[in-house]
């Protein structure tokens, strides 16, 4: 964090950060850092944070998750607690070394109160599974969770919270979020909701075009497939880049994912490759047995989403920040 906030303090009307890799190689770009005061501004109005509240910090501050939770707590006086990067940011032992750290601003560890957080899906799991981080997680009043999706047993779970539980929706060209879906309780949605200060519209393909001028230079075209309804919500069906055309029938990745996703319980993926008689073909990987997958496939999907090909992997390939590394395994399939 130390390196992020000698960079905020310098002379320089900008900051570097460095996307996810999720499509692709990373790739790093500079922002500016008033912009990043605006994305900040407008999520801690939205959920209506004020100076002395409390933030954690439980991402790596090289991506831009993680820096814009320290910049929230400039924006807005938050008082921030940072714990390391791990799976587990909810164990005692590390808010305790913090809050030591910090001059008694926090009674003891074990009462620590958090008012807002930012997790990827992965710590949330993690924390699920330990009944005195559960305690805590449940504790935490505004908790928004990023960086990949929510399996939809962990969101059921989720839905039964207390407090607030937010799904995100954004990319580090936005700086962030620029929208939210709320998880918990009786306001529980599918549909994202965009901020106020962002104007969405679609592609003739049907890609989520984002006009979000505080944040971003420019209006945005990317890659998600979205439903988008009058009044700005919407919600994502799967990236153009995962659509398998195949015999003349286009196939959403993300779509056979999530109908096997109840059935499967080992790891697994859904990809494409070139055919010579139906153009590209569904291909699905998979650490566990190819013959159990087969029988899944054959019995829960549709005809046409089956897939051609099957091949064992010893580890699905992912990014750093935990999202599925899809150029690698379309490399991976046609090497």
């Amino acid at each position: 964090m130390k390196l992020f906030i000698d960079e905020w303090n310098n002379d320089s009307p900008y900051v570097e950060v460095k996307t996810s890799g999720s499509t692709g190689e990373p790739k790093r770009m500079m922002v500016e850092k008033r912009r990043m005061m605006n994305s900040a501004r407008i999520t801690c109005d939205f959920l209506g944070l004020k100076p002395g509240d409390t933030a954690l910090l439980c991402m790596s501050t090289d991506y831009i998750a993680g820096k814009m939770m320290v910049v929230r707590s400039i924006e807005r006086g938050l008082q921030l607690i940072s714990v390391p990067p791990t799976g587990h940011p909810l164990d005692i032992k590390h808010l305790t070394l913090n809050i030591l750290g910090q001059a008694k601003r926090q009674s003891r560890a074990k009462h620590c109160h958090i008012d807002f957080a930012a997790m990827v899906p992965m710590q949330v799991y993690n924390s699920l599974q330990v009944p005195e981080e559960r305690e805590r997680l449940m504790a935490i009043r505004h908790l928004i969770i990023g960086g990949g999706a929510i399996d939809d047993a962990m969101e059921a779970e989720l839905r039964k919270f207390p407090n607030a539980v937010w799904s995100t929706y954004g990319m580090t060209e936005t700086l962030s979020h620029i929208a939210l879906r709320r998880i918990s309780g009786p306001e529980a949605s599918e549909w994202y909701m965009p901020f106020p200060t962002v104007k969405l519209s679609t592609t003739d393909e049907g890609c989520l075009v984002i006009d979000a001028p505080e944040v971003c230079a420019d209006t945005l075209t990317t890659n998600d497939i979205v439903e988008l309804k009058s009044d700005g919500r919407f919600r994502v069906l799967g990236r153009k880049d995962n659509v398998i055309c195949s015999g003349g029938i286009k196939i959403q990745i993300e779509e056979v994912e999530r109908e096997l996703k109840s059935h499967v319980r080992v790891p697994y993926i859904i990809s494409k490759k070139k055919d010579e008689k139906f153009g590209e073909i569904v291909v699905l990987l998979t650490e566990g047995d190819i013959d159990e997958m087969k029988a899944i496939c054959e019995k829960y999907l549709p005809k046409y989403h089956r897939p051609k090909l099957y091949q064992h992997i010893d580890q699905i390939p992912l990014t750093e920040t935990g999202k599925p590394a899809r150029k690698k395994i379309l490399d991976l399939i046609s090497g």
